[in-house]
């Protein structure tokens, strides 16, 4: 038995892990807003990392989360500490740890564990867990009880298989919402192999589309914005757009049908599949990436007559979200930021709802102490 499975069943005959309390910021309800609370963190078992938290990312999925906008599918457990795009140092590691050391700068994704054993797990595609992932917040905590609770907190505990290691010479605040926006942006590209010689179109340029833009430029495609503010234009040619269409515009729409390789849809507010499925080549296909809230029409047609493909994505599995990582560290990519204190949290979320941030709020743990 290794050393980490002596420890794991120890723990386990005499009880649940000793705690620490750590402070975090929660919601206890869908209206209340964030607020100061204390909240018990494990101490590190034989396998698990201890990390500060210094940075984490402000994700939209935050907000529905904290407001029970997605009571139907995920509902929430109050109180939810919120976060999952983490960015920290690592103070302490179990006995068992070979990956980590005090002092390493460490990063904490969407996800803190998997069963480990489907094949979705065994094949590094943990996001998709047949036997259900375990998520960094609101998700069931099988070794305390209850809910996890994110990274809006001054710390966080992690089997080390689910931690990531940070490339040295990333800004480390611009890189924490590389965990999830970065990530739901990367993998698809990923997959369907976009590269030299494709044609791309990122659909919006928000927290995610704004990281779509630039790694799709980053693999060397012909890099296209697809938006409805054309006041985005010199913004989004400086992150790496070759070119800009404004979707409304009908005309130049029709310029671009079925000249597409592939799509990203990162736009989370309703509109039509249908228009940008029609840019599509023959054997195109169209990744969804974004959620809006009621389901989409697509006509069959637009897809039958082009062999079109519709498809979706979630995030990465933790061999890719390393990839990612490094892939970043290679070309200096991180996510536009705007650093806030974790007292803004709250008028935040009420920006984020405007779309009034440049790309991603990153907030600065420094501020919780």
């Amino acid at each position: 038995m290794s050393e980490a499975a002596r420890q794991t069943a120890k723990e386990t005959t005499s009880g649940k892990p000793k705690t620490f309390a750590a402070d975090a910021f929660a919601a206890g309800s869908p209206t209340s807003g964030l607020a100061p609370l204390s909240i018990p963190r494990r101490e590190p078992r034989a396998q698990d990392v201890q990390i500060e938290i210094l940075f984490c990312g402000v994700c939209h999925s935050d907000l529905h989360q904290v407001r029970n906008e997605w009571k139907e599918v995920m509902p929430t457990v109050y109180p939810v500490v919120p976060g999952h795009e983490i960015v920290g140092r690592v103070t302490k590691v179990g006995s068992a740890v070979t990956k980590f050391k005090a002092g390493d700068i460490a990063a904490v994704g969407c996800m803190v564990d998997s069963d480990r054993v489907c094949p979705a797990c065994k094949a590094g595609e943990e996001q998709y867990c047949e036997s259900g992932l375990t998520l960094t917040y609101n998700g069931e905590d099988k070794i305390l009880g209850g809910v996890t609770y994110g990274g809006y907190s001054t710390g966080i505990v992690v089997d080390e298989s689910y931690v990531l290691r940070v490339p040295a010479g990333l800004d480390l605040a611009g890189t924490a919402p590389l965990l999830c926006a970065g990530i739901t942006t990367y993998s698809p590209l990923r997959h369907w192999n976009v590269g030299k010689g494709h044609k791309v179109g990122v659909v919006g340029l928000g927290g995610l589309g704004h990281m779509g833009v630039k790694f799709a430029h980053a693999f060397g495609a012909h890099t296209v914005l697809l938006t409805t503010s054309p006041n985005k234009a010199a913004d989004a040619k400086r992150l790496g757009a070759e070119e800009v269409v404004n979707s409304r515009n009908s005309e130049e729409m029709q310029k671009h049908a079925g000249s597409f390789d592939f799509i990203l849809d990162t736009a989370s507010a309703d509109h039509d599949l249908n228009a940008y499925l029609q840019l599509l080549k023959l054997d195109g296909t169209m990744t969804l990436v974004g959620a809006p809230e009621k389901p989409a029409p697509v006509s069959a047609f637009t897809l039958i007559m082009k062999r079109r493909r519709l498809t979706g994505s979630a995030i990465g599995g933790i061999r890719e979200t390393q990839e990612m990582l490094d892939f970043c560290g290679k070309h200096g990519i991180t996510s536009d930021i705007e650093l806030i204190p974790i007292q803004k949290a709250n008028d935040a979320y009420e920006r984020l709802l405007k779309s009034d941030v440049k790309y991603r709020f990153v907030i600065d743990m420094a501020s919780l102490k």
